[in-house]
């Protein structure tokens, strides 16, 4: 579980978010750093016994920084106000599928998936759903997978509004592959973040989760 002191933390910043408060308050900074990398550590050592291609990973490495890159952003404020970590086989920064954990007092998710992909690599997706469009349904539209993510996210941001040029419009697979993303997430409540299922919570919805992961990671693998 999350320490309460963690959520304290990031509610303080959220209304303090400057470089001299945030100096100043650096203690408190780094032992809610510290409490999450445990949580995700746990959550990591917990699902790579299903997930054997995270078991490598290092919570540390899976964080990101909690700087904010302000340069083409007219907001200014120097700080994230939230806890992210990245649960990728190929590294936190790799646009592969891979796992997430969002911390936020109030807006906290768990899930993941393939988020914005390259082209071609979209393609590749998309063209395997066309496909292969039954082995992809008994994925996302399983008991499991609806009852914690409700589905694949339907973000506007992650969606066309039409099918994409090359794919028949009356295939059965086209409202699958207008998606831009394919991404699922379930939000996660301050109280089960700090509670004694936290890790649990987690880690179950890792679970629903791999299987779509396992499809998509198979057809962005490189052709030998």
């Amino acid at each position: 579980m999350l320490a309460a002191s963690t959520f304290s933390f990031l509610r303080s910043l959220k209304k303090n978010n400057d470089k001299s408060w945030f100096d100043l308050h650096r203690p408190a900074y780094e032992s809610a750093k510290k409490d999450m990398i445990l949580f995700v550590q746990a959550a990591i050592d917990a699902h790579a016994k299903n997930d054997d291609s995270i078991s490598h990973l290092a919570a540390k490495d899976c964080l990101f920084r909690i700087n904010r890159d302000v340069r083409f952003s007219k907001d200014k404020s120097p700080y994230k106000t939230n806890f992210g970590a990245s649960i990728n086989p190929d590294g936190r920064k790799a646009m592969t599928p891979g796992y997430y954990i969002h911390v936020e007092p109030g807006k906290s998710f768990v899930g993941g998936g393939l988020y914005m992909p390259a082209p071609a690599d979209l393609k590749a997706v998309r063209q395997e759903i066309d496909y292969n469009l039954p082995a992809f349904k008994k994925i996302v539209e399983s008991k499991t997978f609806k009852k914690i993510y409700g589905g694949l996210s339907d973000d506007a941001e992650w969606k066309l509004s039409r099918v994409p040029q090359g794919f028949d419009k009356a295939s059965p697979a086209a409202p699958y592959l207008m998606y831009k993303s394919y991404v699922a997430l379930q939000p996660l409540s301050d109280e089960v973040l700090t509670g004694k299922k936290a890790k649990n919570a987690v880690v179950d919805a890792f679970a629903a989760l791999q299987p779509l992961l396992e499809f998509l990671r198979a057809n962005l693998q490189p052709e030998e």
